[in-house]
């Protein structure tokens, strides 16, 4: 049942993307590197608070019945959703901002394409996680509230900001106009809402098997913290800038899932 509730939920993570991409139809030049660091940074910090607070130790709640082995489903989720990341960065042809060897399988395909599909690459796990806490609490979940789910939503849509606007600003910079510029940042966005969807849609055997897919979500989540957005924040002349963003983000998921969740 596709309610009003999730609706809004799923389409939440995409309107920060696009939204963000549309900076680069007011902005004339691109971003700043400083200011690319710590947009990276902030968004590493939001990912990696919400893998944990909002989807690793609600997967581990789940499973207390377990008692002493109650670690055991958010520990095989987690290294499941590691390997999938992990097989996707070695298929998925793709470019990272501020880097000139692509990754992936060797395939003929344009600068600005690559950027765009490794942007998409890591929104996927965005899109998972989003649809399984909805998927949670549609079914009736006693520990998964609407709001709890909506908070999750809220932190990857603000994440999604900054990383509209870095892909979308890159790609005018490499010479595409600012509406295909624009077009191409927000379309990376919208796997978040099919794959959201997908999981929603598989909702019935979904539920038993939540604590593996909450960890799951979370491994995918934190491999492209570790793989991607981390290396990015780093790179180039040294500089706390990046470690203080991602403080700020992570604390304030850490707020908004505490208050709201």
């Amino acid at each position: 049942m596709l309610t009003k509730e999730i609706l809004l939920g799923i389409l939440l993570p995409f309107a920060g993307t696009a939204s963000g991409a549309a900076c680069v139809l007011f902005m004339r030049r691109e971003l700043n590197a400083l200011v690319q660091r710590a947009l990276t940074g902030f968004a590493a910090g939001v990912m990696t608070a919400a893998s944990v607070w909002s989807l690793l130790l609600p997967a581990m709640e789940h499973a207390a019945a377990m008692g002493r082995f109650a670690c055991v489903p958010a520990v095989v989720g987690f290294w499941l959703g590691i390997l999938f990341l992990l097989l996707l960065d070695r298929t998925i042809p793709h470019l990272h901002t501020n880097s000139d060897e692509p990754e992936g399988l060797q395939a003929n395909l344009k600068k600005t394409t690559m950027l765009v599909l490794a942007v998409t690459l890591h929104n996927i796990p965005e899109g998972m996680a989003v649809g399984v806490v909805f998927a949670g609490w549609l079914g009736g979940d006693m520990g998964i509230t609407v709001m709890g789910a909506m908070v999750l939503a809220i932190g990857i849509a603000i994440q999604n900001f900054p990383e509209g606007a870095i892909i979308s600003m890159p790609l005018r910079a490499e010479g595409m106009g600012k509406g295909r510029a624009f077009l191409s940042g927000a379309l990376s966005g919208v796997v978040e809402p099919v794959a959201a969807m997908i999981t929603i849609a598989a909702s019935s055997w979904i539920v038993p098997l939540l604590p593996y897919l909450l960890s799951f979500a979370a491994g995918a989540m934190l491999y492209v913290v570790v793989e991607e957005l981390i290396p990015e924040m780093s790179s180039g002349k040294h500089s706390n800038l990046g470690t203080i963003a991602f403080s700020l983000g992570f604390t304030l998921m850490l707020a908004l899932d505490t208050a709201l969740g």
